[in-house]
């Protein structure tokens, strides 16, 4: 299973990025899944309700399935690299997009606008393959993509070999 992590400072754009790419990848019949690093402490459950009081009971995973979709919680995992998660997790997805994760391990795609700032946070041995960006001088030796350059980015990713 092929995971990216794009990266970038708050308020680059990667969210919409990642957006934009799961829209076009799902497009060409892809199973795109996603994984998201918050900073910030975040509820993941409704405290009270039964799914919640699963997991206080200790329940390692516990999953909510509706008519509409399912979630699931997991708690005391220890890995945090996304490649590892989408292992455990994702299992049926062709590429896992990962929001985030800029001092983990693996392959990243960075989001770096002048706006926000002009200095990376990634370098290319920290896994850095591309960057999308309207800053040509950082990093030159790695592919360059526009801002918009939704079908640039998505033949990288698609072509892009992990090993």
């Amino acid at each position: 299973m092929k995971v990216i992590s794009i990266v970038g400072h708050s308020g680059s754009g990667k969210t919409t990025l990642i957006e934009k790419l799961i829209r076009e990848l799902t497009l060409l019949g892809l199973r795109v899944a996603t994984i998201k690093h918050a900073h910030h402490t975040v509820q993941l459950d409704t405290p009270g309700k039964d799914s919640w009081r699963y997991t206080q009971a200790g329940a390692a995973v516990s999953m909510l399935v509706t008519g509409e979709g399912l979630q699931m919680v997991a708690t005391n995992v220890a890995e945090r690299e996304p490649q590892k998660l989408a292992q455990r997790f994702l299992g049926d997805a062709d590429l896992v997009l990962a929001e985030g994760f800029s001092n983990a391990g693996g392959k990243k795609i960075e989001v770096l606008r002048r706006a926000c700032s002009g200095t990376p946070r990634c370098s290319v041995a920290s896994g850095l393959i591309a960057l999308v960006s309207d800053v040509d001088e950082v990093h030159p030796l790695l592919p360059h993509f526009g801002l918009e350059d939704i079908s640039g980015i998505v033949e990288f990713v698609l072509h892009y070999d992990q090993t």
